[in-house]
């Protein structure tokens, strides 16, 4: 099988705000540790941060920078492997120009958590993530991806359904994240149960 081949953007713009106007909105400083630490856990190429505001782009340098400092790097040296793989970039187009210089142009596969856009499972996403193919998913802030972005994607995933009864459906993109990643690139525990099951039938 081959290696995956996955990298990460967190869109900064175009998003939407709850009003469904088009903004930029603003970097968070635990987006850039945990999603950090998880693309580094799965095996994600690179990750972007995508901000046209250079405020904002130069406010995150200097937190990532504090970590590559001897201080930050002695208090956590786990942060400071985990961050080598975070980039920002003012631009879409310049993270695909990034990509490019060490891939080819990647399968662009956004995320959204209203159904309407979708047009990819979980079980044929992990199919085409563990592909070796170049693919770039894209995460959005805010309250999500502009739908002029994901119409300039290949596929959009399914969203996360939880288990609350009155439909509640509000995660952080962190926590949207880890379970998207786990989905697509993590273990395949549910094997080991249909062994179980299989085991306990014969």
């Amino acid at each position: 099988m081959p290696e995956p081949c996955v990298y990460v953007a967190l869109i900064h713009y175009p998003v939407l705000n709850k009003e469904g106007r088009l903004i930029a909105s603003s970097i968070t400083n635990l987006d850039l540790h945990d999603i950090s630490r998880l693309c580094r856990t799965y095996g994600v190429k690179r990750y972007f941060v995508v901000q046209p505001l250079r405020e904002q782009r130069e406010l995150a340098q200097e937190l990532i920078a504090y970590w590559q400092t001897e201080t930050g790097r002695v208090y956590n040296p786990d942060r400071q492997e985990a961050l080598k793989l975070l980039q920002i970039v003012p631009s879409l187009e310049v993270c695909l120009k990034e990509i490019i210089k060490q891939d080819e142009e990647p399968i662009m596969v956004a995320t959204d958590a209203r159904k309407e856009f979708a047009n990819l499972s979980y079980a044929e996403g992990r199919k085409l993530f563990l592909s070796g193919k170049p693919v770039l998913l894209l995460l959005g802030t805010a309250w999500g991806l502009a739908p002029k972005l994901l119409a300039r994607c290949e596929y959009v995933l399914e969203p996360i359904y939880g288990r609350a009864e009155d439909g509640y459906n509000h995660l952080s993109v962190r926590t949207a994240a880890a379970i998207i990643l786990d989905r697509l690139l993590g273990e395949p525990w549910w094997k080991s149960l249909k062994e179980e099951d299989h085991a306990s039938s014969n």
